[in-house]
C-alpha cells in the first residue's frame, strides 16, 4: 500500500530530505512490482515516524536537542545501508520500549511481527534488576544474538544506534563515556566487520580511539591532516600512470581513487611495529573497480609491471574470501616516492559487497528477494554466530561470557582445510584441539593425535593459513587438563572443562564435602547440607542444586570463601535484626563461630596470597612458577607442605588425585596496597650483537621490571640464548612484558621456562 498520509510539518527538527519524500511525496512509479512497494512500504515508513515523534515529545538527549533527532539518524544509516521498511520503521522505534510505556506487545499491533521482532532484538533489558554491571551487560548480549539468529538484521539496527550514539558521546560523562567507547572497541566494531559493514566499522574504532586514547587521536588526526594535500597529489599521480596502462591493456577501468587509512588502523600499526607517525608509510591505499573477476587478474599483472611489488605483501580475497564476504586483491608496492603503497582491485559488486556488507544482499533483483535474513544452518559465513550460541548456556559466569564474545569476534581469522577441502575459520594461535572441536564436540573429547600437511605434530601445534589438518581419534581417549594451557578458542576451553566435571563427577562431589567439612567440622555436617539456607547458597552461587554446589567446589569451580560468605549472608538475612543474630541450631562448630564473629578460617588469613591453605606450609612450585591472575592447583608433597602449581602443570598430571587440593590467588591480599612480586624465568633468543641484552635489560627497566639474574649464551652463526629472572606482580604484567619485548627488532623468541622438576 503506497503512502498517502500527510503530515504537519514538525517545527522543532529539521528533516532530512529522504523523509520528507516519504511524508509528502508517495510515489506511484508504474515499474515497481509487489515485491518493491513491500520492502519499501513508505506508508509503514511515516506511521513509524509519527508515531516515535509523539511518543518522545518533551523527551531530549544530553546535548539538549529533542531525543527524536537520534531515531531519526538511526533510521537514516539504515535508509542509506537499503534497509526495508521494517528495517528503517525499527530504527524509529527502537526506543520507545525502553523510554515510554508503550509494550511489545503494542508494536507488533500497529506495525506488525517483523517490526516487532527487530525492536524487541535491540531493546536493552533496562527495567530487570540485575546484581552487576557486568551481569547486565552479558545477557543483553545474550538476548541480543538470540535474536540475531532469529534475524540478522537485528545486528545492523543496533549497529547504527550505537554508531549514532557515539557521535554524540562527547555530552556523557567521562566515566560512562570510556565504558561506552570500550565496549563499542571490543564489541560492536568487531561485529560490523563481521558482517563487512566496514563503513560502520571504520568510525565505530575511530570514535572509541577518540574517547579511549584522546592524546594519541589528537596527535594522528594532526599529523594526518598535515600531510594530506601531498599524499593526495602523489596518488592522482600514479592513478593517472595506472589508467594509461589499463587502457592500453584493454581494461575498462571504471574508477581509481585513493582511500586513506582511517585513525585507528594507524595507530594499531605504530603500536604493533613500535614506529613513530612518519615511519609509517602506507597512509593510503589505491583502489582499482573493474568489471568483472578476469579483469581482477589482469589489472594486477599490470600494476607489478608498472611498480615492483613488494614480497609477502600479496593477499587473494577472491579466491579466498573472509568470511564476511569480502572480496578483492591487495598487494604491496613501491611507489614512485620510493615508499609502500596499497593497492586493492576489485568489481563493482565486490565493492558494493565491502561497503555494506551483507546489506548488499538484502534485495536482489535477480534472486527474488532476500534469503539472508534468517539464519541457515549450512551458511559457513554465520559459523562465529552458531558457535556463540551453541556454547553460551554453559558459561554461568557473566565476565567469562564476555571474553568468550570478545575472542569469537576477533577479525584476523586463521584459514584452514579438512582433508576433504572444507575451509574452517580459527582465532589466531588456535591448535589442532581447537580445531578438533570446532569441528564437533566428542571429536575433541577423543582427540589422540593430529597430522598437519600430512605429518604427525603435537596437539599444542598452532595453526597457519592454508593448514590442511586431520584428528585421529580413539574411543578411550579423553580431553586432558593440559590443553587448557594451550587452547585459544573459548568454544575448545568450555567444552574440555565441561568433560570433565561430568565424567568426574562423583569424585568432584566427594571432594567437595571433604574440604567444606574439614572448614566446619563433622557435627552436625549432614543437617548443614540439608538445610534450606544451604540450598539458597547453591542458587546464589548458580547452582541448581546443594550436590552440583559441592561438585563445583571439588572442581575449583567455586572458591570455599565464597560459599561460606554466601552462607553466612543468607542466614543473616533470614534473622531479626538484632544485635546478635539468633545461632540456627546443629550448625557445625566452626560455622556457628564464623557466624558470630562474619569471619571465617579463610578472611581470618586474608593477608596470606593464596586461598585454600589458611595455616599451612606451603611453596610455589619452581617447575611451572605460578603467578597471580593464572589458575592453580595445590599438591600435598612429604614433607615441604602444600606445593602450589600452575594448573596443567606436567608434573601435576603424575600426582595421585587425593593429594591435589583446590586453591586460588587471594584477590584482596593483592589488593591491599602491598603489591607482591614473583620470580619467573623467562629465556630469550635473539640475534647477536652487541648490546642486544643491555636494550632487553633497558627495556625491562622502563616497565618497572627488576630483573634477579641475567645469563648469556653464544655461540658462532648461532642466536644468542638470554637466560633472565624477572619480578613479575601477576599475569597481565608479565604478558604485557612479552609484547614490549617482542617489538625490538632482534628479538627471535621469548618464552617462560621453569627451574627444576618436582
Amino acid at each position: 500500500m503506497m503512502s498517502t498520509t500527510v503530515v504537519n510539518p514538525p517545527t522543532d527538527i529539521t528533516l532530512p530530505e529522504w523523509l520528507k519524500s516519504c511524508l509528502y511525496a508517495p510515489s506511484t512509479s508504474s515499474g515497481e512490482t509487489e515485491e518493491d512497494r513491500k520492502y519499501y512500504d513508505t506508508d509503514l515508513i511515516c506511521r513509524a515516524f509519527q508515531f516515535a515523534y509523539q511518543l518522545h515529545q518533551g523527551q531530549y538527549r544530553k546535548s539538549g536537542e529533542p531525543y527524536i533527532c537520534h531515531p531519526i539518524a538511526v533510521a537514516g544509516m539504515l535508509h542509506d545501508l537499503g534497509g526495508s521498511a521494517a528495517m528503517i520503521a525499527a530504527g524509529f522505534l527502537h526506543d520507545v520500549v525502553e523510554d515510554t510505556d508503550v509494550t511489545i506487545e503494542d508494536i507488533e499491533q500497529r506495525f506488525g511481527a517483523e517490526v516487532r521482532c527487530l525492536v524487541e532484538g535491540v531493546t536493552k533489558l533496562s527495567k530487570i534488576n540485575f546484581k552487576s554491571k557486568t551481569e547486565s551487560q552479558a545477557e543483553n548480549f545474550r538476548r541480543m544474538f538470540l535474536a540475531m539468529a532469529q534475524d540478522i538484521r537485528v545486528i545492523v539496527v543496533k549497529l547504527a544506534d550505537r554508531l549514532h550514539n557515539m557521535r554524540t558521546l562527547e555530552f556523557m560523562p567521562e566515566e560512562k563515556r570510556r565504558r561506552t567507547a570500550l565496549e563499542t572497541r571490543e564489541i560492536f566494531a568487531p561485529l560490523a566487520n563481521r558482517l563487512g559493514i566496514w563503513r560502520f566499522k571504520w568510525e565505530l574504532e575511530d570514535l572509541a580511539f577518540k574517547y579511549l586514547e584522546p592524546e594519541p587521536f589528537r596527535q594522528i588526526q594532526q599529523l594526518v591532516s598535515e600531510k594530506r594535500t601531498a599524499r593526495e597529489e602523489r596518488l592522482e599521480k600514479v592513478s593517472e600512470t595506472l589508467r594509461e596502462r589499463l587502457a592500453e591493456a584493454g581494461i575498462r577501468c571504471l574508477d581509481i581513487s585513493g582511500r586513506p587509512k582511517h585513525l585507528y588502523s594507524i595507530y594499531q600499526k605504530m603500536q604493533r611495529q613500535n614506529k613513530e607517525f612518519h615511519e609509517i608509510y602506507d597512509l593510503a591505499a589505491l583502489r582499482i573497480i573493474v568489471q568483472t573477476n578476469e579483469e581482477c587478474y589482469r589489472a594486477l599483472a599490470v600494476v607489478h609491471d608498472v611498480f615492483r611489488p613488494i614480497p609477502g605483501r600479496f593477499k587473494d580475497y577472491i579466491g579466498l574470501p573472509k568470511p564476511n564476504r569480502y572480496q578483492s586483491l591487495h598487494t604491496g608496492v613501491i611507489g614512485p616516492w620510493g615508499r609502500p603503497l596499497e593497492v586493492q582491485i576489485r568489481t563493482l559488486e565486490m565493492h558494493r559487497i565491502a561497503e555494506y556488507g551483507i546489506a548488499a544482499h538484502w534485495k536482489y533483483k535477480e534472486t527474488g528477494g532476500s534469503n539472508l535474513t534468517h539464519l541457515n544452518a549450512a551458511d559457513e559465513k554465520f559459523t562465529w554466530l552458531r558457535q556463540l550460541l551453541e556454547w553460551q548456556s554453559d558459561l554461568k559466569d557473566a565476565q567469562e561470557y564476555l571474553e568468550s564474545i570478545k575472542d569469537n569476534l576477533f577479525e584476523d581469522d586463521v584459514y584452514v582445510f579438512t582433508p576433504k577441502g572444507d575451509l574452517v575459520a580459527l582465532n589466531p594461535g588456535s591448535t589442532t584441539v581447537d580445531f578438533a572441536y570446532r569441528i564437533h564436540t566428542e571429536v575433541g573429547n577423543h582427540c589422540a593425535g593430529a597430522r598437519v600437511n600430512g605429518r604427525m605434530v603435537p596437539l599444542s601445534t598452532r595453526l597457519h593459513n592454508g593448514d590442511i589438518v586431520e584428528i585421529i581419534t580413539q574411543k578411550n581417549s579423553h580431553p586432558s587438563l593440559d590443553w587448557l594451557n594451550f587452547v585459544r578458542t573459548s568454544a575448545a576451553k568450555n567444552r574440555i572443562k565441561q568433560w570433565y566435571k561430568r565424567s568426574r563427577r562423583e569424585e568432584n562431589v566427594a571432594r567437595g564435602r571433604e574440604i567444606l567439612e574439614k572448614e566446619l567440622g563433622k557435627t552436625g555436617f549432614e543437617s548443614f547440607l540439608k538445610s534450606e539456607p544451604m540450598q539458597a547458597v547453591a542458587e546464589k552461587c548458580n547452582y541448581h542444586s546443594v550436590e552440583d554446589l559441592l561438585a563445583g567446589l571439588g572442581y575449583g569451580e567455586v572458591t570455599l570463601n565464597l560459599v561460606l560468605n554466601r552462607w553466612r549472608e543468607i542466614v543473616k538475612a533470614q534473622q531479626p535484626v538484632v544485635n546478635e543474630p539468633e545461632i540456627p541450631p546443629n550448625l557445625p562448630t566452626t560455622a556457628k563461630a564464623a557466624l558470630r564473629d562474619g569471619s571465617t578460617t579463610t578472611s581470618r588469613s586474608s593477608d596470606s596470597p593464596i586461598v585454600g591453605v589458611e595455616g599451612l606450609m606451603y611453596h610455589l612450585a619452581g617447575c611451572c612458577t605460578p603467578i597471580p591472575g593464572e589458575q592453580i592447583i595445590g599438591v600435598v608433597t612429604r614433607g615441604k607442605g602444600i606445593s602450589i602449581h600452575r594448573q596443567g602443570c606436567h608434573n601435576v598430571e603424575k600426582v595421585e588425585c587425593d593429594r591435589l587440593v583446590p586453591v586460588s590467588w587471594n584477590q584482596a591480599a593483592e589488593n591491599n596496597g602491598r603489591p607482591q612480586t614473583y620470580q619467573v624465568n623467562v629465556q630469550i633468543e635473539a640475534l647477536d650483537r652487541v648490546g642486544v641484552l643491555k636494550d632487553i635489560l633497558s627495556r625491562l627497566s622502563d616497565q618497572g621490571i627488576n630483573v634477579r639474574h641475567a645469563n648469556v649464551k653464544t655461540a658462532f652463526g648461532q642466536p644468542a640464548l638470554i637466560d633472565l629472572g624477572i619480578e613479575i606482580r601477576d599475569r597481565a604484567q608479565l604478558e604485557h612484558t612479552f609484547v614490549q619485548i617482542k617489538k625490538m627488532s632482534d628479538i627471535l623468541n621469548i618464552r617462560r621456562v621453569g627451574q627444576t622438576d618436582e
